[in-house]
């Protein structure tokens, strides 16, 4: 895949985002190493990029939180693009204090949605490296977040279903059980639900081809689906008569029990036979690279156009071999990647082939320099 074009943030502006009361940064299209002190502003830079697609970004965090301290008077980030097929724009998302997030493409009203289906970002961050021992929520969030790079529209789908699913709890939560009150709102969950279900199995199918016959030094992983009988069902119909019939067992919990919100993404060292869970934290990271690099492959080769990659203090939990391994897979790529890390000689071997930025933090302030 060398020689790819890739999607590319060309510039990005962060205005009273965290530490960075006003940061510009311009990006030639090579990978991108910024390396600097803890606390100085390294992955708010990556996070203000993350929120160029959909979803709250890379922390997860309200929209309070991004904004600068003690200030508090919102936030902004615009960007320039290289999208799909070459395509060229201009993004803006923010929020004013007390408000919800906005966005603007072209200087034209838009929803998050829209995001994805210009950019596709993917990232890993160090509070996913737990993922494989933690709570299944959290394994939801990242298939939810790899389905999403393959279908745009799969936030729709999720957030029609989470919608109808919050009113069903409150009903079941308020003991209500005539039938025709839950009904529609169950058609609603089984369509949206039909949906996930589905986006869910075809990213799942991409991964495990994505991982096929690479020559790459990190593990392949072993993937499946696990969940109670809802996630089992993939047609609306079967879904609706899961609901329907659960609603005894779901008014005793107060809250919906079958469904595509109680999926699970299971993980395995394929090499070893080993479930992911039970490999080292080495392991468990390796496979965690695999798997962003197999969904990078993958859509490189259904776009032609290989993903903007983000990696958070990533080359610190790996030895020198993979470091350089995991520098060669982006550059071979074509993928822009913005790596970040404590020290400039965690990116020795990439060297040259990278654009290298420091920043420092002064009085509470973020700033960069080459």
């Amino acid at each position: 895949m060398a020689g790819l074009t890739g999607l590319a943030v060309t510039s990005v502006n962060l205005s009273h985002f965290r530490s960075h009361r006003m940061t510009r940064l311009v990006f030639d299209g090579r990978p991108v190493a910024i390396s600097g002190p803890n606390g100085a502003g390294k992955t708010s830079i990556l996070e203000a990029i993350s929120l160029l697609s959909p979803g709250r970004g890379l922390r997860r965090a309200a929209n309070a939180d991004l904004s600068r301290r003690p200030e508090a008077l919102g936030w902004k980030v615009t960007a320039a693009v290289r999208g799909l097929q070459g395509s060229i724009h201009d993004i803006e998302t923010w929020a004013e204090a007390g408000g919800s997030r906005e966005v603007r493409i072209d200087g034209k009203a838009a929803t998050q949605t829209a995001l994805g289906r210009i950019l596709r970002v993917l990232w890993l961050v160090p509070a996913m490296d737990r993922l494989w021992i933690e709570g299944a929520e959290g394994r939801r969030r990242f298939l939810d977040r790899l389905t999403l790079s393959f279908a745009p529209d799969h936030a729709d789908a999720a957030l029609a279903y989470e919608k109808a699913m919050r009113e069903r709890n409150r009903l079941l939560k308020e003991g209500v059980t005539d039938a025709h009150w839950y009904a529609a709102l169950e058609a609603q969950m089984a369509e949206a639900g039909r949906q996930m279900v589905q986006n869910r199995r075809r990213a799942v199918a991409r991964l495990i081809a994505a991982q096929q016959g690479a020559e790459t030094a990190f593990p392949r992983a072993d993937l499946w689906l696990t969940g109670p009988e809802g996630e089992a069902e993939a047609e609306a119909e079967d879904l609706a008569t899961a609901l329907a019939e659960s609603r005894r067992r779901d008014l005793a919990a107060g809250r919906t029990l079958v469904g595509p919100h109680r999926t699970d993404l299971g993980a395995a060292f394929a090499a070893k036979g080993l479930p992911a869970d039970q490999c080292s934290t080495g392991e468990q990271k390796a496979l965690l690279i695999s798997l962003i690099l197999a969904d990078a492959r993958a859509l490189a080769a259904d776009l032609g156009q290989a993903p903007v990659l983000l990696f958070d203090e990533v080359a610190a939990h790996l030895d020198p071999d993979r470091r350089a391994a995991l520098h060669e897979e982006l550059c071979g790529l074509g993928a822009q990647a913005i790596l970040t890390g404590t020290e400039p000689g965690l990116f020795d071997t990439i060297s040259g082939r990278a654009q290298n930025l420091h920043i420092t933090e002064e009085g509470g302030e973020s700033r960069i320099s080459a």
